[in-house]
């Protein structure tokens, strides 16, 4: 079918990072009919803020309720939802896979003719943990339902919104005179910006392609101690950057993992950060019309816009 501004988009897990800058690209294109759906009621209240002609609804999704009620003559469905960071396992099974059963059983039963499913690239690296685990059994699903969809497997983006990641790094690097960096930092990522990543999910509401899996991977190789000076340099700070051993950092992130509910940094974060993934990606101008945004001027426009820079999710 060929879409038009006027359709039914709806957007599950919409509050979180790429939701919020999903929302932001496509009322730049001039959709409206969009649904917000997300269990976060403080993030969710962020899009009613902003933005409030989108429709949203506060629902959990492993609960069936009204929320399924607006999936009737939707055009397409954006699968957002997912747990990326916990110290209890079950959630990740929760929020990752029984979410996506009833999401997939809702779409067959409104016959809802499109999704777009946003998986990780985790589901092609070396790490085995829990997140990884359920992102592989949440993209099989959906390649399983028999419905037409498209798969976007992206890598660590950064954006506007960021509760973690490069925004949490950010606001870290402003509260303390010494940033500590594990081991020599020579770690190389491949950040994916986030306003791009909207740019390309919109691409694929639009041209619908039939069980494509993507590989979505920022174009600059930057590593990790580069990114955290290039944070430094667009917000002008002075703080001093050091280098600790790597034992020392994971045993830190363990402790602190004890104290805190909701570590923003974990262990096996850091141990994904090091793992040494070298991702290759389609070309994301040839395929999807996108000319990535270079990594300086995007860190720039992440973390100095004055419309977004100073709006922060809750985890």
């Amino acid at each position: 079918m060929d879409m038009t501004v006027q359709d039914k988009i709806i957007l599950t897990g919409s509050a979180g990072l790429v939701g919020q800058n999903l929302i932001v690209q496509l009322k730049l294109k001039g959709y409206r009919n969009i649904v917000a759906i997300d269990k976060q009621a403080y993030n969710l209240n962020i899009i009613k803020q902003l933005h409030p002609e989108v429709e949203t609804i506060l629902a959990d999704l492993v609960d069936s309720g009204d929320w399924q009620n607006a999936f009737a003559d939707a055009a397409c469905v954006v699968m957002l939802q997912a747990q990326i960071t916990s110290k209890n396992p079950a959630l990740f099974v929760r929020n990752n896979v029984e979410s996506t059963v009833r999401v997939l059983d809702t779409v067959h039963k409104h016959h809802v003719p499109y999704v777009v499913h946003i998986s990780s690239s985790v589901v092609i690296s070396v790490a085995d943990d829990d997140y990884t685990k359920t992102k592989k059994q949440q993209e099989q699903m959906v390649i399983d339902s028999g419905i037409k969809h498209c798969v976007l497997r992206p890598t660590l983006m950064f954006g506007w919104f960021d509760p973690k990641h490069l925004g949490w790094l950010s606001r870290f690097m402003e509260w303390v005179p010494v940033f500590p960096i594990p081991g020599h930092g020579r770690y190389m990522r491949q950040p994916l910006y986030n306003k791009d990543f909207g740019r390309i999910i919109i691409d694929c509401i639009e041209n619908q392609p039939d069980g494509d899996i993507y590989d979505i991977v920022g174009n600059e190789q930057v590593d990790y101690v580069d990114i955290i000076r290039t944070i430094k340099k667009v917000k002008k700070l002075k703080t001093l950057i050091i280098h600790i051993p790597y034992g020392l950092f994971y045993a830190l992130l363990k402790i602190y993992a004890v104290f805190s509910r909701k570590p923003p940094f974990t262990a096996d974060q850091l141990k994904a950060l090091t793992a040494g993934d070298q991702f290759t990606g389609v070309d994301t101008d040839d395929v999807f019309g996108v000319a990535q945004t270079p990594f300086e001027a995007a860190i720039r426009e992440t973390f100095c816009d004055e419309r977004y820079s100073k709006i922060v999710l809750k985890r």
